[in-house]
């Protein structure tokens, strides 16, 4: 009888069980780690250094899905293969779609280009990353009701540090003359950030992934590089970096690196989380259209 009223006061302070969280790519999963509060338990599918495009669930993914309670995709055609695997696996918790609330920007139908006519790269914009942060936070709280306000804490102060992110990258790309602000990447993943920060995006594959452009769109663009000195051309980390070193070979141009647009790096690179990436991929940007 004694020990039952500290039995009883002890109950209360017993660690609850971490909310299962399936996030499709890594950027996703890092944003919901971020906000997450330590109260979640983070499964990604497209982890990274992985091209989210077209991906192949693997039968383990099925039992992460069916474990999950909530489930993060990211819309607008970048992730269909995520749906499918939620349908098959037997999912029954709450799926988000993290772009919820963000005006899309509108692409053009290609040969190859299976998003739609939404770009779905919105985080490229870091006040899209905010906005995607605090959908996640939402839909985190409305599954772990108990968490919402260490949610609310989390999703506001990783807010803070995003602002401050975008502030500084507003700052870095003021460094660049303004007709020096061009770049060239591999396909168009970077039309937010273009749009937002005042770079104009050249991109040799268009919106398609995993395509080759023609001789003739190769040839135009090498003409263009070489007629406005361009000398910021990139490689991306999760795409085939063989059209864009022919480019800048014969375009006379050193590649300035690998951006990340759809995947962070290993945790041991230089984008192993959101923060870094953007960082990451400012830096080279930077260094490179100042060359």
């Amino acid at each position: 009888m004694l020990a039952a009223p500290a039995l009883l006061l002890a109950r209360p302070g017993r660690a609850q069980a971490p909310l299962p969280v399936l996030a499709s790519f890594s950027i996703l999963g890092d944003l919901a780690r971020e906000v997450g509060a330590g109260r979640i338990a983070l499964a990604t599918i497209a982890g990274p250094e992985t091209d989210p495009h077209g991906l192949q669930p693997r039968p383990s993914d099925a039992a992460a899905a069916r474990a999950a309670r909530l489930a993060i995709r990211n819309g607008w055609g970048f992730d269909p293969w995520f749906d499918r695997l939620l349908r098959a696996s037997g999912f029954a918790g709450t799926a988000v779609t993290a772009t919820e609330g963000i005006t899309p920007r509108e692409i053009a139908q290609t040969p190859g280009h299976n998003h739609g006519t939404r770009d779905p790269h919105a985080w490229q914009d870091v006040g899209h990353a905010a906005r995607m942060a605090a959908t996640i936070a939402a839909g985190l709280a409305a599954a772990d009701p108990a968490g919402a306000e260490p949610y609310r804490a989390a999703l506001a102060g990783y807010a803070a540090r995003l602002a401050t992110l975008d502030a500084w990258v507003v700052a870095e790309i003021a460094r660049v003359p303004a007709p020096r602000r061009v770049i060239v990447t591999s396909h168009d993943a970077f039309g937010y950030f273009a749009a937002r920060y005042g770079v104009r995006v050249l991109a040799a594959l268009g919106a398609a992934k995993g395509g080759e452009p023609s001789a003739q769109a190769i040839a135009q663009l090498i003409r263009q590089i070489r007629a406005e000195r361009i000398t910021a051309i990139f490689v991306e980390a999760a795409g085939s970096a063989t059209t864009l070193e022919r480019l800048a070979r014969e375009a006379g141009v050193r590649p300035g690196g690998r951006l990340f647009a759809d995947t962070l790096s290993a945790p041991n690179g230089p984008a192993a989380s959101y923060e870094a990436m953007m960082r990451h991929n400012v830096g080279l940007m930077v260094g490179a259209m100042l060359d």
